[in-house]
């Protein structure tokens, strides 16, 4: 099932995506217009500690109009490999390097509207290695056991879907790495 690009008008250029409006034929021969954020990709980490607690951010978030509950993630700058953008996320967000950054998962975060793509790491080996963080984020860093996170995600108390995901996608490491 092909949609095939017809025009493509970029609508707006910003710091971080690129609005723009494609007309499209539909596979029964019809067009519409379909507006698309383009963005370069993403980040997002599940740091675990020997303590088996799982750092957070806490980080008030305009578009929602309140403080959520995520995990460390960040935006891939033009040209960079995905885990040296998990890695200085790592270090500007919670302070922290990993001995070990595995690849665990990814996925389109809102494919209807979005070409952003997000790439998932589990972060071990942790030890302090602060960065510099960004100048427009002002984050509280909070580490919280494995099992008290999976339940304030069940609980609803984590809404961020870019951490729900990733938790779940590390749940199975998760548990291996308690062992």
């Amino acid at each position: 099932m092909a949609f095939n690009l017809i025009h493509s008008q970029v609508i707006h250029q910003g710091r971080v995506f690129t609005l723009r409006c494609d007309q499209v034929q539909l596979p029964d021969g019809n067009t519409a217009h379909l507006d698309i954020i383009a963005h370069g990709g993403a980040v997002t980490l599940v740091p675990v500690d020997e303590q088996n607690r799982i750092w957070f951010v806490r980080q008030y978030r305009h578009a929602a109009g309140e403080t959520l509950l995520e995990l460390p993630a960040g935006t891939i700058d033009h040209g960079e490999d995905p885990a040296v953008c998990a890695a200085r996320e790592l270090r500007e967000e919670i302070g922290m390097a990993a001995g070990l950054l595995e690849r665990i998962g990814e996925f389109f975060l809102a494919p209807g509207y979005s070409t952003e793509f997000m790439r998932i790491y589990l972060a071990t080996g942790l030890h302090p290695n602060p960065g510099k963080p960004d100048s427009d984020e002002f984050l509280e860093v909070v580490a919280i056991p494995v099992d008290e996170a999976f339940m304030l995600a069940s609980k609803g108390r984590i809404r961020d879907a870019k951490s729900l995901a990733a938790l779940f996608l590390a749940r199975p490491y998760l548990s291996a790495h308690a062992r």
